[in-house]
């Protein structure tokens, strides 16, 4: 069986986001729809999993309400089941920043399209940088892509604050997994100041199948947030494993440490 996989989030008001849990709980149930969907005033970040139809079926309860209409969605497949369970969960902030003065339906960056992207990371006067963790980084970027060496997203303004400046980079382009970090770091940046912010619109997962891969510039994996671990061009599975105790992505070199028992520990574990 093909497992479809819809990656989708919106920034909008939501008053009765405890009524959204619990229907789209009763929902997902009734689907057989297994992934996280998480839920927060300020609206909504999901990643799904199930046959296409029933995907489709909750995404159009979700189309019925005006605040989710035309919802980009991002998909891709699996063979396999990429979640094992469903959760939906109500959270104080959809993806964690940490900041109240952050509101990307307020303010936020210029949306490139994955077609354009390459033009910028070719031009010199923009400083490109991957709003992504440390771990993700390493798996694979963008040529030229500075690494922030965050370990959380909250990390982030920080790395701002300390790294750069309006005066010295006035034209950043900012990029992520699925664009949704992306918005509040460039609703965060023009805040403080910065003149000309652009981020990838869709992120990494839609330049991956939007960008012939010939002219591609991405280079290694990407991670994602399930069971499959990393993407490749075109969203195909990629080849890297993760530790089911810690969760950390592995190298293949990693299987090959003396202490190394699958699914039971791992370099990282190891160290701790």
């Amino acid at each position: 069986m093909t497992y479809h996989v819809a990656t989708f989030y919106r920034f909008t008001s939501l008053p009765d986001v405890d009524t959204l849990v619990k229907n789209l709980k009763m929902r997902c149930t009734e689907h057989r729809i297994k992934g996280t969907i998480l839920l927060a005033e300020e609206g909504l970040n999901a990643t799904i999993a199930g046959e296409r139809g029933d995907v489709e079926q909750i995404l159009a309860f979700l189309a019925d309400d005006e605040r989710f209409d035309n919802m980009e969605v991002k998909w891709s497949e699996y063979e396999r089941r990429p979640f094992q369970r469903m959760k939906v969960r109500r959270k104080k902030e959809i993806v964690t920043i940490g900041r109240t003065d952050v509101d990307p339906t307020t303010t936020v960056g210029e949306y490139v399209k994955p077609a354009d992207w390459n033009t910028l990371l070719d031009d010199p006067a923009v400083t490109v940088i991957d709003t992504r963790n440390s771990f993700e980084v390493e798996m694979g970027t963008f040529d030229s892509a500075i690494n922030p060496n965050t370990s959380s997203f909250r990390e982030f303004t920080t790395f701002v604050e300390t790294e750069l400046s309006p005066d010295e980079n006035p034209n950043v382009a900012l990029f992520c997994t699925g664009g949704i970090r992306c918005e509040k770091a460039t609703s965060y940046m023009l805040n403080q100041g910065f003149k000309n912010v652009y981020h990838l619109e869709g992120g990494i997962l839609k330049y991956l199948t939007s960008v012939d891969e010939p002219d591609s510039r991405w280079n290694g994996e990407c991670f994602v947030f399930d069971e499959r671990v990393t993407v490749v061009h075109g969203a195909k599975p990629g080849t890297l494993q993760s530790c089911q105790k810690c969760s950390q992505p592995l190298q293949p070199e990693d299987s090959k440490i003396r202490d190394f028992e699958a699914g039971l520990c791992c370099d990282n574990c190891l160290a701790d």
